[in-house]
């Protein structure tokens, strides 16, 4: 079934249905999977909503750790009210045995009669299988609805398993003239206020990492950890970037490792002995490449990260980091805080002039959001995909 005819409102048979309650009910599954994003990798967050004459009678999200399912949720909560349903779903229902049965032969047996997918999952041990195999039980099989919005929910998946790399969200802070630091005589700055603050809290609840680089610890000794009341225990692998293995044994970040885990990408050159200090405090090291300037190669580090199971990065790296990854290619949001006060005297600029070239590019990236956090502005660009 291509997005075309799903948008016209038909399904495999031809049948005519009901195009805007679908799409109704597609967003209301797409935005409870977002739900679960930064606590289910490597599995995607998917939602599902099990709809019978019009009302929901099951809602179901990946649980944290990526099992069971959504759809295997949903159907639970939905009990015998699942005979003779719909089943809304972001993502493909999977047709491979893995730790669970496949999702595809759950629906089967529970007696679904039609069920309304966003997207094909990219994944090759899925890749249209699950479709076939509904279709081929004989339920109604309608896919492409919303499949732009359920992409963005479902991003990083569909990178890792097609690009070898995470989803990555670059997150900055600037003052109103585009400073995002003093000089090298000048104290950090405090650019954002508190409901800036908390929103980045919530970008770092929604990773599976939070990467930055050792600048940035330098400067700022960043935690790096997510402080939301309820989210205490939910703390995202804190990634630093330190070609040389630098970083302080005093910073905060090492020194919380046995509390949150920290992985220190260095260079193969980088000393031995400064490893094994950082591993005796629990840190994690992990050699990878440098590129032409002697710092961590970004695709290398983002593919270990994607190996390991992650599937979103925020990068709070800083400027430096910030215009690496999009001069790389390999940025797919940009989130800009924007203080209403300029530093007025020389800085540090959030972003080279490059990268914020390539950033005002359209047809590289699309303004995605604009909205205030308090005092402060926020605006979102997204990769066109």
């Amino acid at each position: 079934m291509t997005a075309a005819a799903a948008t016209l409102g038909q399904n495999e048979a031809g049948v005519q249905t009901d195009s805007d309650f679908d799409r109704r009910m597609m967003q209301a599954a797409i935005a409870l999977g977002q739900r679960g994003l930064g606590t289910t990798a490597p599995n995607p967050s998917v939602g599902a909503i099990v709809v019978r004459d019009g009302v929901i009678v099951g809602r179901g999200v990946t649980v944290r750790g990526g099992r069971p399912h959504a759809e295997t949720e949903a159907l639970r909560n939905a009990g015998d009210l699942a005979r003779g349903a719909t089943l809304f779903v972001s993502l493909e229902p999977c047709s491979h045995f893995g730790k669970t049965p496949p999702c595809a032969q759950a629906i089967i047996d529970a007696g679904i009669s039609r069920v309304v997918s966003a997207l094909d999952d990219p994944d090759p041990r899925v890749a249209g299988r699950g479709h076939r195999m509904l279709h081929d039980a004989g339920i109604d099989v309608t896919s492409g609805v919303c499949a732009e919005d359920a992409r963005q929910g479902n991003l990083g998946h569909i990178l890792r398993v097609t690009l070898g790399r995470p989803m990555v969200q670059l997150k900055l802070a600037e003052t109103a003239d585009g400073m995002a630091a003093g000089d090298v005589h000048d104290t950090r700055l405090i650019i954002t206020g508190q409901a800036a603050n908390n929103r980045v809290q919530v970008m770092r609840a929604m990773a599976d990492a939070i990467m930055t680089g050792i600048g940035t610890v330098r400067a700022d000794d960043p935690l790096l950890t997510v402080r939301l009341p309820g989210l205490e225990d939910h703390n995202p692998l804190r990634v630093v970037l330190d070609a040389k293995l630098t970083i302080s044994p005093r910073s905060r970040v090492v020194a919380t490792a046995r509390d949150a885990p920290v992985l220190v990408f260095c260079g193969p050159e980088a000393p031995d002995d400064a490893e094994q200090a950082l591993v005796g405090k629990g840190v994690e090291v992990a050699r990878v490449a440098v590129d032409a300037s002697g710092k961590v190669d970004l695709a290398a580090a983002l593919a270990v990260l994607a190996a390991r199971g992650v599937t979103r990065v925020l990068s709070e790296g800083g400027p430096r980091v910030g215009s690496a990854l999009i001069a790389a290619g390999l940025v797919d949001e940009v989130a800009i805080f924007t203080s209403p006060k300029p530093f007025g005297r020389p800085g540090t600029p959030s972003l080279t002039p490059a990268a914020r070239a390539l950033l005002s590019d359209r047809a590289r990236f699309a303004p995605a959001e604009e909205a205030q956090a308090g005092a402060d502005l926020l605006r979102i660009w997204r990769r066109k995909l």
